[in-house]
């Protein structure tokens, strides 16, 4: 078994520079996540992934791409996908008059939210990229500026059968799926990328409504990503930092036993513990104690990158002082992440039938 790689950083640019290379060989870096500013062209986003596993094979290249406004890449034959609402708008959609058929909306949803799920992963694998950060388990309770249209619909059942749908594409495209923001992101106001947003109802209503999906998905869900957000009835600290929400309700309550990643540790919503601003290290320590098995941080590339260079050493020493243990079954989950089978290429992807069909079959 290798090293436990716990962290995932990102990169400036649409090419590797040396010190790209250089951070990316360290052995506490398990994967990269891309950006829209990571991204010139297809063939370039090719290069960029080949030129990345040529660091290390077993690296994860991951990406943010849900659809509608969240994903990155949007030109050279890269499909739109819509935004999860439009699904659950789907669903709701009968037919009128003559033409109505009672769930015949439902079913129509589930197969182009499968559609959906094949038509990103693919796409993405012909380019080299594994792992995409979706679907948004959310309820849309109409009321959240971040999540808005990311989320597939305000019933929690219908949440759970669309994203099981699309999970189901991503599968058959050899991807894995990241449920997120446990417990529920959407009943709160407030962007945690800007402020900490706190949501003050009880463990038993939050379980009942914006968490019931997880344990309905435990069997595919492959990858969870908790919020930054405070839930103070059942603890202070935000769910990605708290061992109440990651070890004894995620894993032990609900049964969970996929990949835990962490929210980006650069999120105002993330650096604030008990009031207190603290080191992106100190963040990363946090988070990987109270349960994650990997930690995100983005953004921070940029200029000289220094604060990626003090993460990587601030792990380093806590490693040393024995502040942080590496985790076998934390390493296992990262590696089971990647896919295991091998990707079509583009101009082959664009003349396979089950890809042409899925084309169809998105709202």
């Amino acid at each position: 078994m290798s090293m436990h790689a716990p962290l995932i950083i990102d990169i400036a640019g649409t090419t590797l520079t040396d010190v790209d290379r250089q951070r990316l060989a360290h052995p506490l870096v398990g994967g990269i996540i891309l950006f829209k500013r990571n991204w010139e062209d297809r063939s370039a986003l090719v290069q960029l992934c080949a030129d990345i596993k040529a660091v290390k094979p077993d690296l994860l290249i991951c990406v943010d791409h849900e659809g509608g406004r969240v994903q990155r890449f949007r030109t050279d034959g890269f499909t739109h996908i819509p935004p999860m609402r439009a699904l659950g708008e789907m669903w709701m959609d009968d037919g009128k008059g003559k033409k109505h058929r009672e769930g015949s909306g439902a079913m129509r949803a589930m197969n182009a939210a499968t559609a959906a799920g094949y038509v990103l992963g693919t796409e993405l694998r012909a380019c080299g990229v594994d792992f995409s950060f979706t679907p948004v388990l959310d309820l849309d309770y109409g009321e959240s500026s971040v999540i808005g249209d990311r989320s597939f619909h305000r019933d929690p059942r219908v949440v759970a059968a669309l994203a099981k749908s699309l999970m189901h594409g991503l599968l058959q495209a050899g991807m894995g799926n990241c449920g997120k923001h446990f417990p529920g992101h959407g009943f709160v106001k407030a962007d945690s990328h800007v402020d900490i947003p706190v949501d003050k109802r009880s463990l038993t209503a939050i379980l009942d409504e914006d968490a019931a999906p997880y344990p309905w998905l435990s069997s595919v869900l492959t990858a969870v990503m908790p919020a930054h957000v405070i839930y103070p009835k059942v603890d202070k600290r935000p769910a990605g930092f708290s061992e109440k929400w990651l070890k004894d309700i995620l894993r032990s309550r609900l049964r969970y036993d996929g990949a835990i990643f962490s929210d980006d540790l650069s999120m105002e919503g993330a650096r604030r513990i008990n009031g207190q601003l603290i080191s992106y290290t100190e963040a990363a320590l946090e988070a990987l104690n109270a349960g994650c098995d990997m930690v995100l941080l983005c953004n921070q590339s940029l200029g000289f990158g220094e604060h990626v260079d003090q993460l990587l050493d601030g792990m380093d020493a806590a490693l040393r002082d024995g502040r942080w243990q590496p985790d076998e079954d934390s390493e296992s989950r990262r590696i089971s992440l990647l896919p295991d089978t091998e990707p079509q290429a583009w101009d082959d992807l664009m003349l396979q039938p089950a890809y042409l069909q899925a084309l169809d079959q998105l709202p």
